[in-house]
């Protein structure tokens, strides 16, 4: 079938800024930035500099904090995801508009204000001290970096659970309840196998960006947790080294590939939700 040519503008666009750019990203990543484009060097350095256990430290840091968020969002958002999914249209769409308005709200913002409730002089130490107990310290550590994590991937977690647990035929759960199964039965033998392939796309979508955040943890953790996605800003931002930084980009998008590869894998081997006995 021939291309319409209405599709032109859209393979346009992403040539010029989707393709042109990994391309040179690529080449950064792959070269010396010591003499100029016009007497590039290629060369391996920048990947093996890597290497470095530090950089390596940085990286499982990273990977750690945000398999530690991808599970508490799975764990508050799945059981949030099912109360929704059960609610009457018209009070099920107020739900999920009410989860969605905060990601209406700019990033940053959303991040910041973070800032005015765990901050030292914050509204919670404000209630804390009122209350003669003594500020706490909320801020400026690994849990506030999760915190916010969670705070701000949490919708990306209850919105495909949501949307394959309204999909699920009510008939399957009748008839498993009319052959005798009790509700935690009919649950783990019905509702959660269906439910897998919203789970697998949960934890991508959480996963993915929680891995390469870089705002939140300069915010929340006060450049105190250097995070891979920090690492990155730093090398282009305030090292200059476009060269080092580009490998890096180019190690955590292999790594996260080799992640989504794996995901949908495993959501193809559940397509359909698997069997039920």
């Amino acid at each position: 079938m021939k291309m319409k040519w209405t599709s032109y503008p859209y393979i346009l666009w992403m040539a010029v800024f989707i393709v042109v750019p990994l391309v040179l990203i690529l080449l950064f990543s792959l070269t010396t930035g010591e003499e100029g484009i016009a007497n590039l060097k290629f060369t391996l350095d920048n990947f093996k500099r890597f290497l470095d256990p530090k950089y390596i430290d940085i990286l499982w840091i990273s990977v750690k904090l945000a398999l530690k968020s991808t599970a508490i969002t799975l764990l508050l958002g799945y059981p949030l995801a099912m109360i929704i999914s059960r609610e009457k249209p018209n009070k099920r769409n107020t739900k999920i508009l009410l989860l969605v308005i905060p990601m209406w709200m700019n990033f940053l913002l959303r991040t910041y204000a973070w800032l005015t409730l765990l901050g030292k002089n914050g509204f919670i130490n404000y209630l804390v001290t009122k209350l003669g107990f003594e500020p706490l310290n909320l801020i400026y550590n690994d849990r506030a970096v999760l915190l916010g994590m969670v705070y701000n991937f949490l919708p990306f977690m209850v919105l495909p659970i949501y949307s394959v647990l309204i999909k699920i035929d009510k008939g399957l759960i009748e008839a498993a309840e009319d052959l005798g199964a009790d509700k935690l039965k009919v649950f783990l033998k019905v509702v959660f196998p269906l439910s897998i392939p919203g789970i697998i796309t949960g934890i991508t979508m959480v996963f993915m960006p929680a891995v390469s955040t870089f705002v939140i943890s300069r915010l929340l953790g006060g450049g105190q947790y250097l995070l891979i996605g920090n690492l990155v800003e730093q090398q282009f931002l305030w090292v200059g080294d476009w060269n080092f930084g580009s490998a890096i980009s180019i190690i955590m998008m292999a790594f996260i590939l080799l992640t989504m590869a794996i995901t949908n894998k495993f959501d193809a081997e559940k397509e359909g939700g698997g069997r039920l006995w």
